[in-house]
């Protein structure tokens, strides 16, 4: 998806001073089987635009490759659509010298608000079904809490979710209601292997929701 120009040059300016870097754009179709929402990009993501490229992106695909689905069946975003990055000295070995890195972390609640623009829109525009928070910021981003350790493999539904409020200071619940599943992130079983079952069955409850008619609800 292509954001509008005046969108990225107000999000720009709401990120004036924060440690971001790029841009990574939400992809997939409209109306999609799922909206997957995750963290934020790291540095493949915005070298290729290409949201969850690489190693994590790779287990998203076999998770969704379990339940019938393919990359092109969602949209795939995240609560922050630059790199988040911090700035660290190390010493390098190889060059025999202290070096800077410049290695991903997690976005604070800062990034997270000066970037609810884009995902506000996202969902305005692309109407999703079903919505999947991949990990904690995720989750939070949509619900305002929750721990993906507490909550994976539920089915919270029929849920407002968290938009922008009139003054873009702060959040409010949105009109539209939801079905939201909150999985952990691909990137989990590379930290810790025993979650691979839980992963592999947390997949299989979203599954009879699918061909479901009724997962936007309006009040």
């Amino acid at each position: 998806m292509h954001y509008p120009k005046e969108l990225v040059e107000l999000v720009k300016l709401r990120s004036q001073g924060m440690k971001l870097e790029g841009l990574n754009e939400g992809a997939g179709p409209i109306n999609p089987k799922l909206m997957i929402v995750g963290e934020a990009p790291g540095k493949n993501e915005i070298i290729d635009n290409i949201p969850f490229n690489g190693d994590a992106g790779r287990e998203l695909i076999k998770s969704l490759a379990s339940i019938g689905l393919t990359r092109k069946d969602v949209y795939i975003t995240s609560a922050v659509r630059s790199r988040p990055y911090s700035i660290k000295k190390v010493f390098s070995k190889r060059e025999n010298k202290q070096v800077i890195k410049y290695p991903n972390r997690k976005p604070t609640k800062k990034e997270i608000l000066a970037h609810a623009p884009f995902l506000d829109y996202e969902i305005r525009m692309v109407h999703p079904k079903l919505i999947v928070a991949v990990g904690n910021t995720g989750l939070e981003r949509l619900l305002g809490k929750g721990k993906i350790s507490e909550v994976h493999g539920e089915v919270i539904e029929d849920t407002p979710i968290l938009q922008l409020n009139k003054s873009q200071d702060s959040y409010t619940w949105s009109k539209e209601h939801y079905t939201i599943f909150p999985q952990y992130h691909p990137a989990a079983i590379f930290y810790n292997r025993k979650l691979t079952d839980s992963i592999e069955k947390d997949w299989q409850v979203i599954k009879p929701y699918l061909n479901s008619s009724s997962m936007v609800k309006y009040k």
